[in-house]
């Protein structure tokens, strides 16, 4: 019988590769931490009307992308394909936007899913890592996002980063455009993509998501979103900008910008990678003031949030020759001279690990030059040689791994003297 092929589109992350992604992930949250944001966790699924009502029915995400599924229960239940929707259905669900002062702010990472064919950058289960604050329409919260955001792409290692921003307007301002966009891309029906033909008249915005040949020239006479913004709105956008120029950002402001869910209003924007291709999106988010009556609740419950992809971003730093390196995987590490000293080794080890010393041992009774290469590729920067000699004075052979210099120590001073080595070192 043949071991299982993984999924196609779902890849496997082994150490040392995985390290990258696990430090890309550690600075993302760390910049969260930064602002506030606290983790949260969410479902995996959700019952697929969180998301058809939240992203959009329209969108290439609900029609095309999601995994789907009928529990035994006859329940329709759909593999999360983003965050937003579950992190705000988990908030309503517990009662917070009227039993906690707003904003609430949370940080989530996790993994995603959505069927799309696989290429470099666009995977069908990708990890990301993100950010919604809740309860507020306040400019200088959506200027913080975008800052944590920045930052944290920055913290990750990258250098390259594009800002493009632009403001959708309040829902209010959609349909006079709606319907002035889906009469523009009427003119060019014959040219357009089926999945734009079939959905100008329900949602015309989706087409600024279509990559299709000709699109590009067809949107550049299109009637633009920001002839209908309301003067509120504008004003609104107008001081996100200030705030952000003020602190540095290089910030584009592009008017195509709309990106592909359908609860965005007001503030949105994206972060691009000079080091990517065509898939050079390495994070995004907006403000989804009306989200959360889309999920039936009664009040209107003001949000904003990014996510930023952890795949991507590590795809980026490789581009960038700049891949994180990949930590040791142990601090010490117990070489055992002699096979009858096994017992002795392991309580040695369990004392490390009590400790706080990231610990390993040597097993299968290799010999002790084997075994001290084994420290050697765990990254340890101490060996603890345990042998018949040392035993019967009870003492352990301490080894610096870079020098190579080492001395004896008394048993019962072992996990001071490997605290004290590896604070020097």
């Amino acid at each position: 019988m043949d071991v299982p092929d993984p999924v196609k589109g779902v890849p496997d992350w082994l150490p040392p590769e995985s390290a990258a992604f696990h430090a890309v992930e550690r600075a993302f949250l760390a910049a969260a931490q930064l602002g506030g944001y606290e983790r949260i966790r969410i479902p995996v699924f959700e019952h697929t009307e969180v998301f058809a009502r939240g992203v959009g029915e329209a969108t290439d995400i609900v029609q095309k992308e999601m995994y789907t599924f009928a529990d035994r229960g006859g329940r329709s239940l759909t593999l999360r394909p983003e965050g937003t929707a579950g992190v705000v259905r988990a908030a309503l669900t517990a009662g917070v936007p009227r039993q906690q002062a707003l904003p609430v702010k949370y940080a989530y990472a996790g993994e995603f899913f959505r069927y799309e064919r696989p290429q470099a950058g666009r995977q069908r289960a990708f990890s990301q890592v993100g950010v919604e604050a809740l309860g507020s329409q306040d400019p200088m919260l959506d200027a913080e996002i975008v800052w944590l955001g920045y930052e944290a792409l920055r913290r990750a290692g990258l250098d390259h980063i594009t800002l493009r921003m632009n403001t959708l307007g309040d829902r209010e301002d959609r349909p006079a455009y709606r319907e002035r966009l889906s009469a523009h891309l009427d003119r060019f029906a014959d040219r357009l993509p089926a999945d734009v033909a079939d959905r100008r008249h329900l949602n015309p915005l989706r087409a600024f998501d279509s990559k299709a040949p000709g699109m590009e020239a067809i949107l550049a006479e299109a009637p633009r979103l920001a002839d209908h913004v309301n003067a509120e709105a504008k004003a609104h956008y107008a001081e996100v900008c200030r705030l952000l120029e003020a602190e540095g950002l290089p910030l584009t402001h592009d008017p195509m910008l709309v990106r592909g869910l359908d609860y965005y209003t007001r503030t949105t924007f994206e972060f691009e990678s000079a080091e990517l291709g065509a898939q050079n999106a390495v994070g995004g988010g907006g403000r989804y003031d009306g989200l959360a009556e889309d999920l039936g609740y009664s009040e209107r419950v003001p949000g904003i949030g990014w996510a930023l992809g952890v795949d991507r971003t590590v795809l980026a730093l490789r581009g960038a020759g700049k891949t994180p390196p990949r930590p040791p995987r142990v601090q010490a590490f117990v070489a055992v001279a002699d096979a009858a000293l096994t017992g002795a080794a392991f309580a040695l080890v369990a004392e490390l690990r009590r400790a706080g010393v990231s610990t390993d041992v040597g097993v299968d009774g290799r010999g002790l030059r084997s075994q001290l290469k084994a420290a050697d590729r765990a990254g340890a920067s101490v060996a603890l040689v345990l042998g018949a000699d040392e035993a019967a004075r009870e003492a352990v052979t301490l080894r610096d791994m870079a020098s190579g210099e080492q001395r004896e120590v008394a048993r019962g001073e072992v996990a001071e003297a490997v605290i004290d080595h590896l604070d020097v070192a």
